[in-house]
């Protein structure tokens, strides 16, 4: 059993920036010990320990968990005893920890109920059941936050039989106990009105039973449900309505309360009954408007209910999207009472709003860019605004207009005292003017009763050129054209565009943000929605290129050494991507030196990894500069790199790892040379440590390939390499990786040295097929088919497989490579696989000598394949990096640079993908059929049915 003091303190060093490296190493190396798991839970569990140190364990317990609890496959990484062990304690200790703890190993719960809950977990349940108290507050508080942290994970899932029942499991258990507590704590909190303490304490289980009441209802309505809807559902309004000073802290401000979070929460709950059961729950629709309604105009402009207006104005724009309840709001009366108490005082500009901008200026720009997560007023009132318009375009516009009006008659008459009247206008006039949706590529279309165009030259040009009463409506003006950047010409662009760049020498940090990111995006504009081709171009930047990477890269830099501040504003960074980007070439003359700059970043921000976007467009932005540098200047900056590259690697700094060895391969690969510093690579890269992190494992395979390919002999003993790939191949995650590097082996190494290791590597190959094939796998394996009669010829490939066992090919290829060549979707693969399966009864003499029964099913699935047309998936030529997987999180994916992306192998370039495969094809098979005519017409054609005969015949009248 592990020494819990040991852990404790690697646990109380991981939280000391100069010792959490090493602590975590020391913590990761106890991981395979036995009792490890359940040693760090005490630690969390000790009350005898710092916080900081109980928080360090809840948090690595997590992590551990998502690591070694299950692998691809679903089964344990850990011993079952200790799994049996953890699943017994982990939830009375819950049950009793404080908050913050309670989230972390919440987590952790939710992470194993994935795997083994209901099935291997069938206690769960009746523990969590048995120990509600119709009293015990504290109790039912612990046991309802592990129900909700297993419960919860059904929300974002699809519908499937198997999660049906996993619910009604829950509900048969759950939902009695659960309706008897909601209603006890409804009693409970009328009884104990005045007791602040109890009622503290009440409304904190009354939370997690109105979360608990979505989870119970995120997939469909359940008949318990349906049956208690009055009884539910009334105690639900009638806490929306509920008010007690005692509840309210009047001193506070920013953070909401916990009557608030109650009513938000309920209001979440009401919103998901009006979208998904307004057939069931209709009648109660109107209540719920009015006092919402209520709601909406008794709170205060206070940043602690922003949460809870948010939520408000979701459920009302939900109802709005249902005609038979927007003719509540569908006339001018209404809509004036909305606009004048509801929509102005929550989108008009608070003294909040703006000490956010002067003290907080990077929380700014997130909560104000759309996409962000944070519920704000603004935001949710342009939800409902949008909502309405769509419904009635004429009346809202009007409606609106009239007060846009005053408002700017206000602004004029006093330009400094009433500034945030300017800001109103601009902001109203967007939301206005805005129809469908905001997408990473912009608005797609306006309102016709507005003109974008004119409000631009009259309105943002000024705010734009001249001085402002606040740096506030400066931003205004930049967020419009990022907003219309679609609706500008690009004559009105190029002229903005020095505009913004001069506000990167601003030295406001929203103003000089803004305009980076407006730059990024006005760069990234297509010719139109399908088009690979930007309409900004290198020419275009020619001359500006220099001063707006300088700009970008100070005012990154200006935060010193510290790697959380510089870290910070990854908008900035991405504008220094794009910059580069759309430059290609034109600046090789200053790469090696903005290569030392992005490298100092690097180096500073390895200290403390903590803003994944940042990090993601640092590399990028190597990336492209090695992309566009020229082949003779390559290894002067390689060489630049490898030192930085080289202490990441020493020092485990894992979050970089996957990306250091995208950049050296990419290197390599372009210069086709491998440096020596590479070649001290080759060794540490086969180590089993560095194949286990799911986000090393692509680019680790791409090095790997790419140094077999440049000098096999680097690699003198062959057994660690196969090694690898049996690991990759057994593994259904890491199983086209090991088709890859497979591939490479075949085709490199020599094959003198390869022969001792063939019918092992044949027999890895038919047990994954044996054991636990999946669709991709048996398509992959096809695909290698195919490559090896390219390259080998198909006499190879035959004796490759009846090296295991004779004639266990006719086995493999009829069950398995015939079926599957017409399902395989990317064109690609299709291609490799249909011109190497092909080979086989036109050019070798194996297979007619060998497998004669064979001809007639393979070149019935040849024709077959050729003239599908069923293609899933036709590779574009350039990569769209607005719509790439949002980058969020650190370890948890592959993180691939898009700038330096690996390109496929295409054995026969020369042959287009779709009419050249045809064509091949086509007259390939007229020759084979002109060679073989009396056994064709006599064997084979009766083989084929009546369509395929037809294809055939089309097929070869091609040539």
């Amino acid at each position: 059993m592990v020494d819990l003091e040991t852990v404790a303190k690697y646990l109380s060093e991981s939280v000391i920036a100069s010792s959490a490296k090493s602590a975590e190493r020391s913590l990761k190396e106890l991981e395979n010990q036995d009792g490890f798991g359940l040693t760090l839970l005490h630690t969390v569990a000790s009350n005898n320990l710092p916080v900081s140190t109980r928080l360090a364990g809840a948090l690595f317990f997590k992590n551990y968990i998502r690591r070694k609890w299950v692998d691809e496959n679903g089964n344990h990484m850990i011993p079952e005893s200790n799994v049996e062990l953890i699943k017994k304690e982990i939830v009375p200790l819950m049950i009793t920890l404080p908050n913050n703890l309670q989230v972390q190993i919440g987590e952790a719960i939710s992470v194993i109920a994935d795997s083994d809950f209901p099935n291997n977990w069938p206690t769960l349940l009746q523990d969590l059941t048995s120990r509600l108290s119709p009293d015990d507050m504290v109790l039912n508080k612990g046991v309802l936050t592990v129900a909700h942290s297993i419960f919860k994970r059904w929300r974002p899932l699809f519908r499937s039989d198997e999660l049906f029942l996993e619910i009604k499991m829950v509900l048969d258990f759950f939902t009695v106990p659960f309706l008897n507590l909601l209603k006890a704590v409804d009693e409970q909190i009328t009884q104990n009105s005045n007791d602040q303490a109890k009622l503290n304490l009440l409304f904190d289980v009354l939370l997690v039973l109105v979360k608990l009441y979505y989870d119970l209802n995120c997939q469909d309505i359940p008949e318990f449900f349906e049956d208690n809807i009055k009884t539910g559902m009334g105690i639900l309004h009638k806490y929306l309505a509920y008010n007690n000073p005692l509840l309210e802290d009047a001193d506070e401000s920013e953070h909401a309360s916990i009557l608030s979070k109650v009513k938000s929460s309920i209001q979440e709950v009401v919103q998901l009954y009006t979208t998904r059961y307004e057939d069931i729950f209709g009648p109660m629709i109107s209540n719920f408007i009015q006092i919402t309604w209520q709601l909406l105009t008794s709170v205060t402009t206070e940043p602690k209910f922003d949460i809870l207006v948010s939520k408000s104005l979701s459920f009302l724009t939900a109802v709005s999207r249902n005609p038979k309840y927007f003719e509540i709001f569908n006339n001018e009366d209404a809509m004036n009472n909305i606009t004048e108490q509801i929509i102005l005082p929550n989108v008009t500009l608070r003294e909040a709003d703006v000490e956010l901008f002067e003290d907080d200026p990077i929380e700014y720009i997130r909560r104000d860019l759309e996409g962000s997560d944070t519920d704000t007023r603004r935001r949710s009132c342009t939800d409902f605004v949008k909502e309405l318009k769509d419904k009635n375009e004429v009346l809202v516009t009007n409606i609106f207009l009239n007060r846009m009006t005053r408002f700017f008659e206000r602004y004029q008459s006093n330009t400094t005292e009433f500034w945030k009247y300017k800001d109103l206008y601009v902001y109203l006039f967007s939301t206005l003017a805005i129809n469908g949706n905001i997408t990473s590529s912009g608005v797609s279309s306006t309102n016709p009763l507005l003109n974008v165009i004119d409000f631009f030259r009259n309105q943002i040009i000024p705010d734009l050129t001249n001085s402002v009463p606040h740096q506030i409506l400066r931003v205004d003006a930049i967020k419009f054209i990022y907003v219309f950047r679609n609706q500008l010409s690009k004559a009105q662009l190029i002229e903005i565009m020095p505009l913004l760049a001069t506000f990167l020498e601003s030295d406001e940090y929203v103003v000089y943000t803004y305009s980076s990111v407006t730059i990024e995006r006005i760069l990234t504009i297509r010719e139109s929605n399908t088009s690979p081709n930007f309409i900004f171009t290198k020419e275009d930047l020619a001359g500006s290129s220099e001063i707006l990477l300088k700009n970008l890269i100070s005012l990154i830099t200006k935060h010193g050494n510290s790697p959380e501040k510089l870290a910070e504003n990854e908008f900035l960074m991405k504008a220094v991507f794009r910059v580069l980007r759309t430059s290609e070439a034109t600046i090789e003359a200053i790469y090696p030196e903005l290569l030392n700059q992005l490298m100092t970043i690097i180096n500073i921000i390895a200290k403390n990894p903590s803003n994944p976007r940042f990090t993601h467009y640092v590399f990028e932005s190597v990336g492209v500069i090695l992309s566009y540098s020229s082949v003779p200047h390559l290894p002067v900056l390689i060489d630049s790199m490898m030192p930085s590259f080289f202490s990441i690697l020493s020092e485990d700094i894992q979050e970089f790892i996957p990306y250091v060895f995208q950049l050296v391969s990419f290197s390599i690969e372009k210069g086709e040379f491998l440096p020596d510093s590479v070649k001290q690579l080759a060794q540490p890269m086969l180590a089993p440590t560095v194949w286990e992190l799911k986000g090393n494992v692509p680019a680790v395979t791409r090095l790997l390939k790419n140094v077999i390919k440049l000098d096999p002999s680097v690699f003198p003993d062959l057994v660690p390499v196969l090694g690898v790939f049996q690991r990759l191949i057994a593994s259904k995650a890491y199983e086209t990786h090991g088709f890859e590097l497979l591939e490479c082996i075949m085709l490199v190494i020599d094959m003198e040295r390869l022969k001792p290791y063939l019918k092992e590597i044949a027999v890895l190959l038919l047990q994954r097929l044996q054991s636990s094939k999946t669709e991709r796998y048996v398509k992959k394996l096809t695909v290698f088919f195919g490559l090896l009669s390219i390259k080998l010829g198909s006499d190879f490939c035959i004796q490759f497989i009846d090296e295991v066992q004779d004639g266990l090919f006719q086995q493999i290829w009829s069950n398995f490579v015939i079926n599957t060549l017409p399902t395989i979707g990317n064109l690609l693969d299709r291609k490799i696989a249909l011109l190497g399966c092909i080979k086989f009864p036109t050019e070798g003499t194996l297979f007619i000598k060998k497998y004669p029964q064979l001809l007639g099913i393979t070149i019935d699935s040849i024709i077959r394949t050729t003239m599908s047309e069923s293609i899933s998936n036709i590779n574009s030529e350039y990569i769209d990096l607005d719509n790439l997987e949002e980058i969020t999180t650190f370890g948890s994916s592959f993180s691939k640079l898009a700038s330096i992306a690996d390109k496929p192998f295409d054995p026969l370039p020369e042959i287009d993908l779709t009419n050249g495969v045809k064509q091949y094809t086509s007259s390939v098979l007229k020759k084979y059929i002109e060679s073989n005519n009396a056994n064709f017409a006599n064997v084979i054609l009766p083989q084929l049915n009546n369509d395929t005969q037809k294809s055939l015949k089309l097929l070869v009248d091609m040539v």
